[in-house]
């Protein structure tokens, strides 16, 4: 059954489908997998194995009886623990929350059970996802399963693991700063975070807002693409849209790359970055100038991210947590109350200036992206770190600010909107996994995933040994 966790997740559809496998079957199979590897890893934390098995046997009565059936439908699928599941414990890794069961599924929700995906839990996640080291009070921290004394990232740290140790053939995942691109990176798996508007998300705070999206976690790019497939898509109460057939996901990502051109920038501006991290991805340009693109040291001006990130982020948690911060502060993490209380400071001048920096990022990475169709750059200025602590304080004998720092590679592609992936293409030294973050024209989520499938070293090599 250990071949079978690893198979993609187009050849589990083909045997669902055929009826070779039953979806009662691939959940006993994803059970035991978790039951062997999540005592260790803490990857997932709440479990609906009564409702998860329901599912499978209502997909199993479907297709025996001939009844239309999606090609995912079987499929088993942990949520993060921020998405509101209806009749499912969803805490977002706060004691706020920690009894809260919905009455109410989210728009994504409502899509993967239209699509007979088996919902078996939760995954593990920060509190409320803030810093991108998924650890709570509820559950503890989840591990890395390339190494158990270090992180596994965040804040869809939980996600990561299980797909990367063959728990689930893919998850769902949130990004505002790196929270999809970041485990990704530190797991050995495929994250990605579209076009804000490509994955709609419902209910929400603010329906305008750019900063956080929603998207895929898997092994490989092909799979990512499958679950983007019925993630995307248009739904009329969501102001941002036109996200066409969803279905052209599910198409092979194959495609010759002779001549492309591909822009590297091993800092992203100057950021301090790990000397790990640079000798890695380094090494890994041969995976792309072997397809036969050419690659040239180039970069956008983002140093104007950091500010208008930090301003724009705060000023989204006052939104989102404001009303706790009033009524629970107490309950909150520390980095939580300096976030919301950073936001609570903002002038009117501030958010406006922040604005303006924001929309001359999406300006300056759209003009760049004209003399290149890629632009590629580290996922996170460092190598997973100690378990036990909770962000890093410096990289290379260079202090940090903030505990944002050590992933301003991530916020600053976040503050253009660009589509961006972390690809598994290295391992440094010490054994641990290293991503490319992948940069595409606005809209072109089809064409990260297509290099992203080019340049990712083989499944096998990428599968820890727990």
């Amino acid at each position: 059954m250990n071949s079978l966790l690893f198979k993609s997740v187009r050849e589990l559809s083909g045997l669902l489908v055929s009826r070779q496998l039953s979806a009662r079957e691939l959940l006993d199979a994803s059970l035991a997998q978790i039951d062997r590897c999540n005592p260790a890893l803490n990857a997932i934390i709440t479990f609906d194995r009564e409702g998860a098995y329901a599912n499978a046997d209502a997909v199993d009565a479907r297709r025996v009886a001939g009844l239309p059936t999606s090609p995912l439908a079987g499929l088993p699928i942990a949520i993060k623990d921020l998405e509101a599941v209806k009749g499912m414990r969803t805490t977002s890794g706060s004691p706020i929350f920690k009894d809260w069961i919905p009455d109410y599924d989210t728009l994504m929700i409502e899509r993967f059970r239209a699509h007979g995906l088996t919902l078996l839990g939760k995954t593990n996640v920060p509190e409320f996802a803030l810093g991108s080291q998924t650890f709570n009070t509820l559950f503890g921290a989840t591990k890395n399963p390339w190494d158990l004394t270090k992180t596994c990232g965040g804040s869809s740290g939980g996600a990561a693991v299980a797909v990367a140790t063959g728990m689930l053939p893919f998850a769902d995942g949130s990004d505002m700063g790196g929270s999809l691109r970041n485990p990704a990176n530190f797991c050995g798996v495929v994250g990605l975070r579209p076009s804000p508007g490509r994955v709609p998300s419902y209910p929400s705070v603010n329906y305008w807002s750019t900063l956080g999206v929603l998207g895929p976690i898997a092994r490989t790019a092909e799979d990512a693409a499958w679950l983007l497939s019925i993630q995307a898509g248009d739904d009329p109460r969501i102001t941002l849209g036109c996200c066409g057939d969803p279905t052209i996901y599910r198409e092979p990502l194959e495609r010759d790359f002779t001549g492309v051109r591909i822009a590297w920038s091993p800092t992203l501006g100057g950021l301090p970055v790990e000397k790990g991290v640079r000798d890695a991805l380094e090494k890994s340009l041969t995976r792309f100038t072997d397809l036969g693109a050419i690659v040239e040291e180039a970069e956008p001006d983002l140093r104007i991210a950091d500010n208008a990130f930090q301003v724009m982020r705060a000023l989204h948690l006052v939104n989102t947590l404001g009303a706790h911060y009033r009524n629970h502060k107490a309950l909150l993490k520390d980095t939580a109350v300096w976030n919301v209380e950073q936001g609570l400071k903002l002038t009117g001048e501030q958010i406006a200036e922040a604005q303006a920096q924001q929309s001359k990022c999406f300006e300056r990475m759209q003009r760049f992206l004209t003399r290149y169709e890629y632009f590629i750059c580290p996922v996170n200025q460092v190598l997973p770190f100690d378990l036990n602590t909770p962000y890093p304080t410096q990289i290379d004998g260079t202090q940090l600010k903030t505990y944002l720092d050590w992933m301003m590679s991530a916020c600053r592609i976040t503050m253009t909107s660009h589509p961006a992936a972390s690809a598994p293409v290295a391992f440094a030294e010490n054994g641990l996994p290293v991503g490319m973050q992948i940069v595409g024209r606005y809209g072109c989520e089809r064409e990260v995933l297509q290099l992203v499938h080019a340049v990712q070293l083989p499944l096998a090599q990428r599968i820890p040994h727990m």
